[in-house]
Parts: C-alpha cells; sequence; structure tokens
C-alpha cells in the first residue's frame, strides 16, 4: 500500500559547486534543531562527508539520496524512511543544480532529485563578484526546467550594506524573494583537504564549535519562519518508506538457527565512509553489527564471523593503521581462514600489502600508494566473480572518489567488471574477501547484504 508522507521540505541548490550549499544546509538543520524540531537531514549524491556534518547538526543519521546509484525510484522511498516522524526535512543538493551524471541528462542531479520530491528548491548564490547580475542568473535558473519550483534565494558572501541593497533590488526587480543574506565569515569554514571537507570524526570538536558557528550565522542572517512556510508548501509525497526489514524478495534463504552472526564494520577517523542503509540491511539480514577502530582496537570483536571495512583515508592514517600490528595480524588470519570480507576503496587499501611504504594487513599481494590523479565518477558494474556479497553477473551501479593506486589494480579473479562509462576489470576475489575501489548502495540491491549476512552465519 502506497503511503503519504506529508514532512515539509526543502532542498538546498546552488549554481555550481563552492557556492556555499554545506554552510547553509548545516546551518538551517542546527538553527532549526536548536528550535526543538526534529529535522531529517539529507544529501543528494554520493558524497560521504557532508552527511556527517548534518548528522552532528540534527542528531539522525544523514542519508543520501543518489538517483543513479540507487535509482529515481528509490528516491522518495529513501527520503521517507529517513525523515519519518519528523516536523522539517532539509535535502542539500549537489555540484550545480542542474548537474548530474555525465552524459546522463537530469539524471543524479539536484534538480532531479527536488522533482521526484516534489520540494521547493531554495539557491544558495555566492554574490561576491556582482549585483544587479544576480537578477539574471537567478532569473535562469528558475526558468530552465519549469517543473523545478524555485521557492527563494540565500545570498552568500554579502560584502557590505550597500552590496545587499543592490543586490535586494534586482531580485525584487525579478520577483525572486530574498530568504537569508549571509556575510563572509571564514571563521566558521570547515578545512578541506585532497577529498573534499575533513570528516567530523577526525575533528568532531572543532566540527562541533563550526556547526554552532553555522546555525548562529543561518540564525542572523535568514528568515527561519519564511523558509519554513515554504517547507510547507511541499505537497504529500506517496511513496511507501523504504525499509530494510521489508526487502523480502531479496533475502533468499533465511539464517540457520543459532546465534546472530557477528559482522565487525570498521569505523573510527581513518574509515568514515559508510551509508546508514547498510547497517540497517545486516541487521534486518539477521547480523549483529558491531563496530570497531582499527586505529585504537587491537583485536576483531568477539565473534566476529563477518568483516566490512569501508571507505574512508587510510592514506593519512597509514603509520597509525601499520603500528597497529596486532589487528592487522587478526585481520590477515580472518581472511586466510575463508571468513567474509567486503572491503571498498579505504578497505581495499588496508587489506593490501603496504600503502605508502607502510605495511597493511597483506591479504592482497598488491601495493597501493597515494597519486596526483583524483579518480571520480559513477560506474555501472557487473560482478564477475563470485563472492560473499554477489554472485558473478549481478549488476550494480556505484562511484569512485580516490586519489591512490593500487598495483596490480585486480587479481587473477577481479571484483567487478566496468561498463560504463570505460572498459576494464578491477578488484580482488580470493576466499571469502571481495575487495574493490567501487563504492556501492545495498538499498539498491538488498540481496547483497543478505548474500553476505549468509555468508557470516556460515562461520558461527
Amino acid at each position: 500500500m502506497v503511503t503519504s508522507s506529508n514532512v515539509p521540505r526543502l532542498v538546498i541548490a546552488a549554481p555550481s559547486s563552492g557556492s556555499g550549499k554545506t554552510t547553509v544546509a548545516t546551518g538551517l538543520m542546527a538553527a532549526f534543531s536548536e528550535r526543538g524540531l526534529a529535522v531529517s537531514p539529507h544529501k543528494a549524491g554520493p558524497d560521504y562527508i557532508d552527511p556527517g556534518y548534518h548528522a552532528l547538526a540534527t542528531g539522525r543519521p544523514g542519508r543520501n539520496l543518489d538517483a543513479f546509484m540507487c535509482g529515481p525510484e528509490l528516491v522518495a522511498p529513501l527520503f521517507a524512511h529517513g525523515a519519518a516522524g519528523c516536523d522539517l526535512a532539509v535535502v542539500e543538493g549537489v555540484m550545480g543544480l542542474y548537474d548530474g551524471a555525465a552524459g546522463r541528462g537530469e539524471l543524479a542531479s539536484t534538480a532531479q532529485v527536488a522533482k521526484l520530491l516534489r520540494a521547493p528548491v531554495v539557491l544558495v548564490v555566492d554574490a561576491s563578484s556582482q549585483s544587479r547580475s544576480v537578477a539574471a542568473l537567478v532569473h535562469g535558473f528558475a526558468s530552465f526546467d519549469p517543473q523545478v519550483r524555485l521557492g527563494g534565494v540565500i545570498l552568500n558572501k554579502v560584502g557590505s550594506d550597500r552590496h545587499e541593497v543592490m543586490l535586494r533590488e534586482a531580485l525584487e526587480e525579478a520577483g525572486m524573494p530574498v530568504l537569508g543574506v549571509l556575510r563572509r565569515a571564514p571563521q566558521v569554514a570547515a578545512p578541506s583537504r585532497h577529498l573534499g571537507l575533513v570528516p567530523v570524526a577526525e575533528r568532531r570538536a572543532d566540527a562541533l564549535a563550526a556547526v554552532a558557528a553555522l546555525a548562529d550565522q543561518v540564525r542572523q542572517g535568514c528568515d527561519l519562519d519564511a523558509l519554513m512556510a515554504l517547507a510547507r508548501t511541499a505537497p504529500p509525497l506517496s511513496a511507501d518508506a523504504w525499509s530494510a526489514s521489508q526487502a523480502d524478495e531479496a533475502r533468499g534463504p533465511q539464517l540457520s538457527p543459532g546465534p546472530r552472526p557477528v559482522v565487525a564494520v570498521a569505523g573510527g577517523a581513518a574509515f568514515t565512509f559508510s551509508y546508514a542503509e547498510h547497517a540497517e540491511l545486516l541487521t534486518a539480514a539477521g547480523a549483529e553489527v558491531v563496530t570497531f577502530d582499527p586505529l585504537r582496537d587491537e583485536a576483531l570483536p568477539e565473534g566476529t564471523t563477518g568483516l566490512v571495512i569501508g571507505g574512508g583515508f587510510p592514506e593519512v592514517y597509514a603509520p597509525e593503521l601499520s603500528a597497529n600490528e596486532p589487528l592487522r595480524e587478526a585481520v590477515a588470519h580472518f581472511a586466510a581462514q575463508g571468513g567474509p570480507v567486503a572491503a571498498e576503496c579505504a578497505g581495499l587499501l588496508y587489506l593490501a600489502r603496504s600503502l605508502d611504504g607502510k605495511p597493511m594487513c597483506g591479504v592482497l599481494d598488491a601495493d597501493a600508494r597515494m597519486s596526483e590523479r583524483l579518480t571520480l565518477g559513477y560506474r555501472e558494474a557487473v560482478a564477475v566473480s563470485d563472492s560473499a556479497l554477489a554472485p558473478t553477473g549481478t549488476r550494480l551501479r556505484g562511484h569512485e572518489f580516490h586519489r591512490t593506486v593500487i598495483e596490480p589494480g585486480a587479481g587473477a579473479a577481479p571484483a567487478w567488471g566496468f561498463t560504463h562509462p570505460e572498459r576494464r576489470v578491477e578488484g580482488f576475489v580470493q576466499q571469502g574477501v571481495h575487495a574493490s575501489y567501487l563504492h556501492t548502495h545495498w538499498a539498491a540491491e538488498p540481496s547483497v547484504a543478505f548474500r553476505f549476512a549468509r555468508a557470516a552465519a556460515a562461520g558461527r
């Protein structure tokens, strides 16, 4: 039965990257949360880092809405799942409003997500180098796609009172409401490095202070009442809320009777990239999910029968990861015994023989190093080897996002064959190990989680 979600909602977009979407979206989430509202945070696209700041601002898991990896049909259900019972939902966009997957039209763009959610859009404009021209810019974005409802503008990096007056006059002529004006405030900017913002887990105290400062900046510069009123104009959204426990068609054979298999999931500062739905799916599949920190813990959690090592920044922590020899040996032993291991990107590097010359777990006969080249983009992939995650022939969409290389790039039994935008094989499958650079979203193919849980259960 299709249910209806009446959660007020806003999509925070911009003409281009670097305009201030994260500043505004995170500040709004925090400011509304301070008012006592339950705010549901979302991020369009595959990015893992921004949702960490969103979670800090709201006290709720930051969730991604990616129409490429999960398909447009799952955007509304995943939104309804995350926003259930909330007073407001704020969706931070990706890149420019109309930018999506390369060569795929609007697919995975902020505009497509806004249309799928029937949500009004607030455009964040970097006004630092313009005055009256802002009206032409905003008019173009408002008229480009009549199905995208642009409800107002927040002006960022405004230089002075006089500058603000000129901008407001221009937008008034264009009939576009100004819902906020933010002055330049570098003191609340989050630090960045080679893959974007520094994750919350690496700077929690500073991140808390930054989010509080963003809330204060947005509270002072934005009309929160007008923004809430705009959010309430979103019509009811008819969609079945996604549920991990209801993915019945993907479960396959139920787990055999016995204790729940323990799936250890790497966390801490070095492994911060994970979609919330992965743990929810593993739990629904019957596993007990336990987090451990490879920087600090010298042993895997007691009773571990499955191991998930997701993305993050092991290159930043290579010396510390290498120094934790007891855990490296425990991981190597677990893999050598045939235990199921799912490793994505950072996990791939951790399983390698070395990373930038520092010894890693040595599970894979490969060496990794930092590179000057950024590898970034969506991928269409097919499993080319049977593994604990997927049988041969399973098709998934994912993304790559790294500045490292591993040599060789694929083992004797590769993990994936990429079919778009280029053809190549990638990753490693050996015994119970599935290791690859490809980030995937298991909500798109829940059978992955249930297959992995069954593999973990076999080792009880």
